[in-house]
């Protein structure tokens, strides 16, 4: 797997004058949630994140599968539907709670030592550039048992080895139910794969989600 971690200036400009200073997130059961989608999963994002109330506290970062030539539209498409703040991060910028940061095509994202923003232009890993298990593993390693991760519709086996890497450093992992899954390869090798600790519609995905800090995880 190729995730070398450049410098922000050769990754993908320079890291961000005015990015915010991390923030102390309101006490809850994990500290990020790594979400993977690729085929299908745009509805689904649409359904979850809007749920996710102004004070959620953990950040969010997201992995969707585009053609590297694509414009993302992730992020105008959600801004206005999410109380959380939306956006494509720098290199180098710092991970805060209660943002929600989208991969930019055509660069893998990762989570680094220090939990700042780390972008790739390394080969694509399960053919795929953004990878959902780059980010997973990376954010494994960051955030341990504080880590949820999620992954939904696709219709590859991307992230069914980031959610085993998840489920190993005593994070918990959920899996969109297969047969609610325009393309369920995804979910269904997570499955398979033993990764998943529960499998949830949309519906119940956000509504799980929204129930933070409150919500008990399993």
């Amino acid at each position: 797997m190729s995730t070398a971690r450049p410098t922000p200036e050769s990754a993908h400009g320079p890291a961000s004058n005015d990015a915010p200073a991390p923030q102390r997130a309101v006490a809850g059961p994990f500290d990020a949630v790594v979400i993977g989608a690729s085929a299908g999963g745009v509805d689904v994002l649409g359904q979850i994140l809007p749920m996710l109330p102004a004070h959620f506290g953990a950040a969010v970062l997201i992995v969707l599968h585009l053609p590297p030539a694509t414009p993302s539209f992730l992020v105008s498409a959600l801004s206005s539907r999410c109380a959380l703040p939306v956006a494509e991060p720098d290199a180098g910028e710092p991970i805060c709670g209660g943002r929600v940061y989208v991969a930019p095509p055509d660069y893998h994202m990762l989570v680094d030592t220090d939990a700042r923003v780390a972008l790739s232009i390394g080969g694509p890993v399960r053919y795929s550039r953004p990878s959902i298990d780059v980010l997973m593993e990376s954010a494994a390693d960051v955030y341990g048992p504080r880590l949820l991760g999620v992954l939904l519709s696709g219709a590859n086996d991307d992230g069914a080895r980031g959610l085993a890497a998840i489920r190993a450093a005593g994070g918990t992992t959920w899996a969109q139910t297969p047969a609610t899954a325009a393309a369920p390869q995804m979910p269904e090798a997570a499955i398979a794969l033993g990764a998943v600790t529960a499998t949830l519609t949309p519906a119940m995905l956000g509504a799980r989600l929204a129930a933070w800090p409150e919500m008990k995880l399993a």
